[in-house]
Protein backbone atom coordinates (compact mmCIF):
# COMPACT_ATOMS: atom_id res chain seq x y z
CA UNK A 1 0.00 0.00 0.00
CA UNK A 2 2.97 2.66 0.57
CA UNK A 3 4.58 1.82 -2.08
CA UNK A 4 1.77 2.04 -4.37
CA UNK A 5 0.82 5.70 -2.92
CA UNK A 6 4.80 6.72 -3.14
CA UNK A 7 4.76 5.41 -6.52
CA UNK A 8 1.60 7.54 -7.47
CA UNK A 9 3.33 10.98 -5.64
CA UNK A 10 6.26 10.28 -7.15
CA UNK A 11 4.21 10.10 -11.26
CA UNK A 12 2.24 13.51 -9.97
CA UNK A 13 5.46 14.98 -9.26
CA UNK A 14 6.79 13.65 -12.25
CA UNK A 15 4.35 15.40 -13.95
CA UNK A 16 4.15 19.03 -12.12
CA UNK A 17 7.82 18.85 -13.26
CA UNK A 18 7.34 18.59 -16.64
CA UNK A 19 4.96 20.82 -16.99
CA UNK A 20 7.48 23.76 -15.40
CA UNK A 21 7.52 26.04 -12.82
CA UNK A 22 4.38 27.36 -14.20
CA UNK A 23 2.42 24.21 -13.41
CA UNK A 24 3.50 24.30 -10.30
CA UNK A 25 1.41 28.00 -10.09
CA UNK A 26 -1.66 26.80 -11.67
CA UNK A 27 -1.37 23.77 -8.86
CA UNK A 28 -0.88 26.25 -6.14
CA UNK A 29 -4.06 28.41 -7.91
CA UNK A 30 -6.43 25.58 -8.09
CA UNK A 31 -6.25 24.76 -4.02
CA UNK A 32 -6.87 28.52 -3.26
CA UNK A 33 -9.96 28.90 -5.59
CA UNK A 34 -11.06 25.01 -4.31
CA UNK A 35 -11.12 26.76 -1.06
CA UNK A 36 -12.74 29.90 -2.01
CA UNK A 37 -15.76 27.94 -3.24
CA UNK A 38 -15.40 25.88 -0.11
CA UNK A 39 -15.82 28.87 2.15
CA UNK A 40 -18.42 30.39 -0.55
CA UNK A 41 -20.77 27.11 -0.08
CA UNK A 42 -20.06 26.94 4.05
CA UNK A 43 -21.20 30.43 3.75
CA UNK A 44 -24.54 30.01 1.62
CA UNK A 45 -25.35 26.18 3.45
CA UNK A 46 -24.29 27.05 7.20
CA UNK A 47 -23.85 30.87 8.11
CA UNK A 48 -26.51 32.14 5.92
CA UNK A 49 -29.61 30.67 7.15
CA UNK A 50 -28.48 31.79 10.75
CA UNK A 51 -28.12 34.90 9.62
CA UNK A 52 -31.15 35.19 7.37
CA UNK A 53 -33.11 34.08 10.79
CA UNK A 54 -31.65 36.93 12.82
CA UNK A 55 -32.80 39.37 9.97
CA UNK A 56 -35.99 38.62 9.44
CA UNK A 57 -36.41 38.57 13.55
CA UNK A 58 -34.87 42.11 13.41
CA UNK A 59 -37.20 43.16 11.06
CA UNK A 60 -40.33 41.57 12.53
CA UNK A 61 -38.93 43.66 15.64
CA UNK A 62 -38.79 47.26 14.10
CA UNK A 63 -41.23 49.61 15.15
CA UNK A 64 -41.05 52.24 12.67
CA UNK A 65 -44.28 54.16 11.82
CA UNK A 66 -42.81 55.91 8.45
CA UNK A 67 -42.97 54.03 5.36
CA UNK A 68 -39.80 55.90 4.38
CA UNK A 69 -38.03 54.55 7.28
CA UNK A 70 -39.04 51.40 6.67
CA UNK A 71 -37.72 51.18 2.73
CA UNK A 72 -34.60 52.47 3.86
CA UNK A 73 -34.20 50.04 6.69
CA UNK A 74 -35.63 46.97 4.55
CA UNK A 75 -32.78 48.14 1.75
CA UNK A 76 -29.90 48.40 4.34
CA UNK A 77 -30.63 44.84 5.53
CA UNK A 78 -30.83 43.73 1.54
CA UNK A 79 -27.86 45.54 0.96
CA UNK A 80 -25.75 44.06 3.94
CA UNK A 81 -26.94 40.50 2.50
CA UNK A 82 -26.00 41.11 -0.79
CA UNK A 83 -22.36 42.19 0.25
CA UNK A 84 -22.06 38.74 2.67
CA UNK A 85 -23.32 37.01 0.03
CA UNK A 86 -21.16 37.95 -2.99
CA UNK A 87 -18.07 38.36 -0.64
CA UNK A 88 -15.11 36.46 -2.54
CA UNK A 89 -17.17 36.10 -5.67
CA UNK A 90 -15.03 38.97 -7.38
CA UNK A 91 -11.75 37.52 -6.43
CA UNK A 92 -13.12 33.74 -7.75
CA UNK A 93 -14.04 35.48 -10.76
CA UNK A 94 -10.51 36.43 -10.94
CA UNK A 95 -8.25 33.63 -9.91
CA UNK A 96 -10.23 31.52 -12.64
CA UNK A 97 -9.94 33.91 -15.50
CA UNK A 98 -5.96 33.89 -14.62
CA UNK A 99 -5.83 30.56 -14.58
CA UNK A 100 -6.02 29.86 -18.56
CA UNK A 101 -3.42 33.42 -19.35
CA UNK A 102 -1.14 31.06 -16.77
CA UNK A 103 -1.44 27.94 -19.33
CA UNK A 104 -0.93 29.97 -22.15
CA UNK A 105 2.51 31.70 -20.14
CA UNK A 106 3.41 27.73 -19.76
CA UNK A 107 2.65 27.30 -23.15
CA UNK A 108 5.29 30.15 -24.33
CA UNK A 109 7.49 29.43 -22.19
CA UNK A 110 7.38 25.89 -23.03
CA UNK A 111 7.98 26.95 -26.99
CA UNK A 112 11.04 28.99 -26.44
CA UNK A 113 12.45 26.20 -24.54
CA UNK A 114 11.89 23.92 -27.88
CA UNK A 115 13.39 26.27 -30.01
CA UNK A 116 16.08 26.83 -27.81
CA UNK A 117 16.89 23.07 -28.35
CA UNK A 118 16.71 23.71 -32.62
CA UNK A 119 19.08 26.51 -32.04
CA UNK A 120 21.58 24.57 -29.90
CA UNK A 121 20.89 20.77 -31.29
CA UNK A 122 19.20 21.04 -34.66
CA UNK A 123 15.86 19.26 -35.61
CA UNK A 124 17.61 15.76 -34.83
CA UNK A 125 17.16 15.65 -30.89
CA UNK A 126 13.73 14.24 -31.05
CA UNK A 127 13.23 13.72 -27.31
CA UNK A 128 14.58 17.13 -26.38
CA UNK A 129 11.90 18.30 -28.93
CA UNK A 130 9.38 16.18 -26.97
CA UNK A 131 10.34 17.51 -23.62
CA UNK A 132 9.93 21.11 -24.89
CA UNK A 133 6.59 20.31 -26.24
CA UNK A 134 5.73 18.35 -23.21
CA UNK A 135 6.55 21.66 -21.08
CA UNK A 136 4.29 23.64 -23.62
CA UNK A 137 1.21 21.76 -23.12
CA UNK A 138 0.98 20.61 -19.76
CA UNK A 139 0.67 24.22 -18.64
CA UNK A 140 -2.32 24.88 -21.55
CA UNK A 141 -4.50 21.96 -20.50
CA UNK A 142 -3.85 22.54 -16.43
CA UNK A 143 -5.24 25.89 -16.79
CA UNK A 144 -8.27 24.75 -18.91
CA UNK A 145 -8.89 22.22 -16.54
CA UNK A 146 -8.91 24.69 -13.34
CA UNK A 147 -10.92 27.21 -15.42
CA UNK A 148 -13.69 25.61 -16.24
CA UNK A 149 -15.29 23.79 -13.26
CA UNK A 150 -13.82 27.18 -11.41
CA UNK A 151 -16.34 29.21 -13.69
CA UNK A 152 -18.73 26.41 -13.69
CA UNK A 153 -18.96 26.95 -9.34
CA UNK A 154 -18.78 30.85 -9.65
CA UNK A 155 -22.19 30.69 -11.43
CA UNK A 156 -23.28 28.49 -9.77
CA UNK A 157 -22.98 30.08 -6.34
CA UNK A 158 -24.32 33.37 -8.29
CA UNK A 159 -27.38 31.93 -8.91
CA UNK A 160 -27.26 30.40 -5.07
CA UNK A 161 -26.52 34.10 -4.04
CA UNK A 162 -29.37 35.75 -6.01
CA UNK A 163 -31.89 33.36 -5.15
CA UNK A 164 -30.91 33.76 -1.30
CA UNK A 165 -31.20 37.60 -1.56
CA UNK A 166 -34.87 36.94 -3.32
CA UNK A 167 -35.34 34.85 -0.04
CA UNK A 168 -34.64 37.45 2.34
CA UNK A 169 -36.35 40.31 0.10
CA UNK A 170 -39.88 38.41 0.06
CA UNK A 171 -39.63 37.39 3.65
CA UNK A 172 -39.07 41.15 4.45
CA UNK A 173 -42.29 42.44 3.22
CA UNK A 174 -43.05 46.41 3.28
CA UNK A 175 -46.73 46.77 4.79
CA UNK A 176 -48.59 50.00 3.77
CA UNK A 177 -48.83 50.48 7.61
CA UNK A 178 -46.34 49.96 10.18
CA UNK A 179 -48.00 48.93 13.82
Amino acid sequence: MSDTLWWQLEKVRGFLDAGGPVLWIIIALAAVIGALIAERYWYLLRVFPRRLERCIRDWQHTRCRRQALARRQRSALLSEARIHLRQSLPLLKTLVAICPLLGLLGTVTGMIEVFDVVAVAGTGNARALASGISRATLPTMAGMVVALPGLYFCLQLEQQAGRALEILADRLPLRETMP
